[in-house]
């Protein structure tokens, strides 16, 4: 995936990104160093999502923000529907409703929290997208 990153990031004369190789919840860079936090249905693939949002809250900078395209459970599920779901559609592992997302990224610190279901999966998963802030101060 790096290679195939700097290539595209060559081809696109992209001379200001930099790829690393790290883990979600163990970030290799400095707090307060980057403007933009993105991922694309992982978070929901993580064993400690709160200290993925933790991480993502410790590498922004004041005022930086967080945009996620994640899959979201509705609240309630039958834990063998949802199982079964999450078996179906294979890119999802215990993902969050929607409140439960909330609240982690409320508890890492983060305001501005806007989670917008844009595609239903079926069975009780949705697609979303997940917006939020670091406080600039």
């Amino acid at each position: 995936m790096l290679t195939l990153a700097r290539a595209n990031a060559a081809q696109a004369r992209a001379d200001n990104a930099r790829f690393l190789h790290g883990h979600i919840d163990d970030i290799p860079l400095p707090a307060g160093s980057v403007d933009v936090v993105i991922s694309n249905c992982v978070i929901d693939l993580a064993t400690d999502k709160a200290r993925v949002l933790s991480e993502a809250f410790r590498v922004l900078r004041p005022g930086g923000r967080l945009g996620v395209s994640d899959i979201i459970a509705e609240p309630g599920l039958d834990p063998d529907e949802r199982a079964a779901a999450e078996q179906r559609i294979g890119c999802a592992a215990s993902p969050l409703t929607a409140e439960e997302y909330r609240r982690e990224l409320h508890a890492a610190g983060f305001t501005g929290i806007t989670i917008t279901l844009t595609a239903d999966t079926g069975d009780g998963l949705h697609a979303a997208i997940v917006q939020a802030a670091k406080p600039a101060s």
